[in-house]
């Protein structure tokens, strides 16, 4: 099988060339399709040179759209059976790819997240944020009969043929709810395994905020109902 990365990248250039490092150094087949979002620190002249390398393709959005748009232009351009979502800021560590994939390779499921409250190694969380997430984890477990432990998590794997032909809205960190709703609305049970987490400060680059909670929580309600 091949696997198809899909990066969302909005201005970082303190991060960007580690862990592309990290991502190649993951023995497996694969594409690496990055998506600028409208940087304007430099991270563009870093991806410029990135593009070089043979197992990359890099997208350059005119301006910032938000991490759901720069998702969906990877999606349409990926190429691999299997499709991973990896973020550039380091909080992710692609040496879990393995345990991510095994669901899917061994035919025991079509989507898996990577939790980051199933037990593995995790830096500590800003409390909030955490409370945050299992309330959203709470509600989507209710309004779509699951037991998810992680839904706002970033390592999120699909079978290409599940997220291809998923009618994909979102332009910011909505992304999250909203493909999660609409995979348990066709019938995917979603397998979870633990992954690691080194969580950043906003002092560091983090980018969700608060205001991103409220609008996880009405596009749970809303594709609930509407597709």
């Amino acid at each position: 099988m091949k696997l198809s990365i899909i990066m969302p990248v909005y201005d970082e250039v303190n991060t960007i060339r580690a862990i592309l490092e990290q991502v190649r150094a993951v023995p497996i087949e694969k594409e690496i399709i990055i998506v600028d979002d409208g940087s304007t620190d430099g991270t563009r002249d870093i991806l410029r040179q990135e593009m070089e390398h043979d197992d990359t393709r890099v997208f350059f959005h005119a301006e910032n759209q938000g991490k759901g748009a720069a998702v969906r232009t990877g999606i349409a351009a990926a190429t691999g059976n299997i499709i991973l979502i990896q973020d550039a800021d380091l909080e992710y560590d692609p040496r879990d790819y393995p345990a991510l994939l095994a669901p899917i390779e061994e035919g025991r499921a079509k989507v898996v997240y990577g939790s980051r409250f199933l037990g593995g190694p995790r830096k500590t969380m800003l409390f909030w944020h955490a409370v945050g997430n299992k309330l959203l984890t709470l509600v989507t477990n209710v309004l779509y009969d699951t037991i998810l432990s992680d839904m706002e998590t970033g390592y999120k794997v699909f079978a290409a043929e599940v997220i291809k032909p998923l009618p994909l809205r979102a332009k910011r960190f909505e992304l999250e709810p909203e493909v999660t709703a609409k995979v348990l609305k066709r019938g995917y049970r979603i397998y979870e395994v633990p992954i690691s987490y080194t969580g950043r400060e906003f002092s560091e680059g983090k980018k969700i905020t608060w205001r991103d909670g409220f609008i996880a929580l009405w596009t749970l309600f809303k594709y609930r109902f509407v597709d």
